[in-house]
């Protein structure tokens, strides 16, 4: 039995690699998008690719090769001392893909903001790595739920089941990550509370103004 826990908790944290967030919430973004926006199909794809190069393909081939090099010792990164590179040349990348949603697809604020706040929350993610290990699953995860928080506001579409299903898969890696040892309960939570206000806040103060 607690094999298969173990299995499963890994399972779940592979499919939620914080990598593969900002793809699926711009698939997420597409879709919903359509009761406002009817995009042609190409400039999805162009989205959806593009989101997946800057914010997945360029940062683990920097991680593959630090790997191939003997600097990095595994794909997760457990050991926080290794973890300063790896997460400076993803913050750059999320900051162009930042750029890419805002100049090249020209896609509406709240996911510009939501970009740039997924940026913030990982240079934050960096920063507080240094002195206290924090959950980088559940930062990505939070701020996809921030982001549909975002979304709603700005949109004023209802995305309560969205909201729903993002707070249940949470609670799944939150377990995942703390049943294999990765984090304690703390960890998780406060990763999640990150990725949700840095991408949630900025969409308030912009509906403020």
């Amino acid at each position: 039995m607690n094999n298969t826990l173990y299995y499963i908790s890994r399972t779940i944290s592979a499919i939620l690699y914080p990598m593969f967030i900002p793809t699926y919430g711009m698939l997420i973004y597409f879709l919903a998008l359509r009761q406002l926006i009817v995009y042609p199909t190409p400039l999805i794809w162009i989205g959806v690719i593009g989101t997946f190069v800057f914010t997945c393909l360029l940062p683990l081939s920097v991680i593959l090769v630090m790997i191939h090099r003997g600097n990095l010792t595994d794909i997760y990164i457990r050991n926080p001392k290794q973890r300063t590179m790896p997460y400076i040349y993803s913050t750059i990348c999320y900051g162009f893909w930042t750029y890419f949603c805002w100049q090249v697809m020209h896609l509406p604020l709240f996911i510009v903001l939501t970009a740039a706040g997924s940026t913030v929350a990982l240079l934050l993610v960096l920063l507080i790595n240094r002195s206290w290990k924090i959950s980088a699953h559940l930062a990505a995860l939070g701020g996809l739920f921030g982001g549909m928080m975002s979304f709603s506001l700005s949109t004023g579409i209802s995305a309560t089941w969205t909201l729903v299903g993002c707070s249940v898969v949470a609670l799944l890696l939150m377990f995942a990550r703390v049943y294999d040892e990765s984090h304690t309960p703390l960890q998780v939570v406060c990763g999640y509370l990150l990725g949700t206000l840095a991408t949630f806040l900025p969409n308030l103060i912009a509906e403020a103004i």
